[in-house]
């Protein structure tokens, strides 16, 4: 029994070409007290391989947080194996706004302790006691209100490339930072304003939203489905977009342009510049924004240093990197010296 991915990311690309089919790109997620995380995991896997899904799928007791990549003829077919489980029925699927065949290249469905890492106590406080979900129409409308403080709750390289109109955006690397940060910087408005708050697809607000009312903020509002939904029903109902650039996603595609603005600047020349790239050094693998002429210059690299790395030979980069483990530079999205116009 297969219960685990065995394709390379090369393979899997290769068998998407030779089957020239049109892909989804698709999102969800649900909190639900799941008593046994790891037989859940496993039924998950064998049901979606079987559908060619491949994504990035977390379980946890809290629930699932799922973003995964299906073959558009067998659409019908997951929303029905989602629908015979109790909890994951009639679930909304955030549909991507831009396609990409190859947004996920294998099927990973791993059993976290968290399906957010917010690190929270979720003994402290009520998760249910959420804000009020507001659809694109009501946001926009609240977000217009005089008395109302908009936040993202994204990261900074999420909200560097596009954000609404107007909002708070935390200079932060992760979830759980942005938490306290919000806190006190609102601590004198908690009765007197509305918290307005977004994300990506909703996840993070339904935690936030919910610490927040614990917190003592009287007036917690939330958008429905995140940036994505509400780009669906801007396009679908004719409603005014507030949302200005990209919109970050986590798969291949790193991002979905929502409009033509570019907010954003190359973080090596300055100019106006919204591509994500990862370092072509390996030890490096720094994720910046990078435009097309410092790319060619550059190689693709973050610093002159990392572009001397790549001129050396495979073996001589991986003798480089033996004993060190990860340079402290992975995953330090846009966080770098080297960076000139990191705003």
């Amino acid at each position: 029994m297969q219960l685990y991915n065995k394709l390379s990311a090369t393979e899997r690309a290769a068998l998407i070409d030779e089957a020239g089919k049109d892909r989804l790109t698709i999102s969800f997620y649900q909190y639900y007290k799941i008593e046994n995380p790891q037989l859940f995991r496993d039924k998950l896997f064998l049901e979606w391989n079987a559908l060619d899904v491949l994504g990035r799928i977390y379980v946890s007791y809290e629930g699932i947080n799922a973003q995964l990549s299906v073959p558009s003829e067998n659409l019908y077919a997951l929303k029905d194996q989602l629908d015979s489980i109790s909890f994951l029925k009639d679930i909304r699927l955030n549909i991507a706004v831009e396609q990409d065949n190859k947004s996920f290249l294998k099927l990973k469905v791993k059993v976290r302790n968290k399906i957010v890492a917010d690190g929270l106590n979720d003994e402290t406080f009520d998760v249910t006691n959420k804000g009020v979900h507001l659809n694109a129409k009501e946001f926009n409308e609240m977000l217009a209100n005089p008395d109302t403080v908009c936040v993202d709750m994204r990261n900074h390289y999420e909200s560097e490339i596009g954000h609404f109109s107007g909002a708070i955006t935390p200079d932060v690397d992760t979830f759980r930072d942005s938490l306290d940060i919000i806190e006190e910087d609102l601590k004198d408005n908690k009765e007197d304003k509305n918290l307005l708050m977004y994300c990506t697809g909703g996840i993070r607000c339904e935690k936030a939203s919910a610490y927040y009312k614990h917190k003592g903020f009287k007036n917690v509002f939330q958008l429905e489905g995140g940036i994505i939904e509400y780009t669906r029903q801007v396009k679908d109902e004719g409603i005014e977009n507030k949302f200005i650039g990209k919109n970050f996603v986590f798969d291949h595609r790193r991002a979905e342009k929502i409009t033509d603005d570019v907010v954003s600047n190359c973080h090596q020349c300055g100019k106006p510049c919204n591509e994500h790239t990862n370092c072509a050094n390996e030890a490096c693998h720094l994720l910046f924004i990078q435009c097309d002429e410092c790319s060619e210059a550059m190689e693709n690299t973050c610093s002159t240093d990392c572009q001397e790395i790549i001129q050396l030979s495979f073996e001589e980069q991986k003798e480089l990197r033996k004993g060190k483990g990860n340079s402290n530079k992975i995953f330090k999205k846009g966080r770098s010296e080297v960076l000139k116009f990191k705003k």
